[in-house]
């Protein structure tokens, strides 16, 4: 993989009005890293993923919700979840986050 260098990840997505933006960052074989936008109350329904993710809040303040729980993540807050892991994502506020993605095989 080539090198991946980021000086400030809120700096590489701006936050769409009424609306979600997601950039791909890095996409190597084992590691994909997703940066999302999201305006106040904009949200990511209940879906899973094939694969183990670190969710992370970069700014704002987001509600991270799997199974019975729901927690809010502030600025470097992260919550791993195994594959396959019901969850979804709410924006209290204009936020932004990174998704990683690790394949294990």
């Amino acid at each position: 993989m080539a090198q991946s260098y980021f000086e400030d990840l809120a700096a590489e997505v701006e936050i769409p009005p009424g609306g979600t933006l997601s950039r791909v960052l890095v996409k190597d074989g084992a590691l994909r890293l997703v940066l999302f936008a999201f305006d106040a109350g904009e949200e990511l329904t209940e879906h899973t993923s094939a694969l183990p993710v670190v969710i992370q809040a970069i700014s704002g303040q987001l509600t991270v919700g799997w199974g019975s729980e729901r927690r809010r993540l502030g600025p470097g807050g992260w919550l791993y979840l195994e594959a396959g892991e019901p969850h979804s994502v709410l924006a209290e506020e204009p936020s932004r986050m990174l998704l990683t993605m690790i394949r294990c095989s």
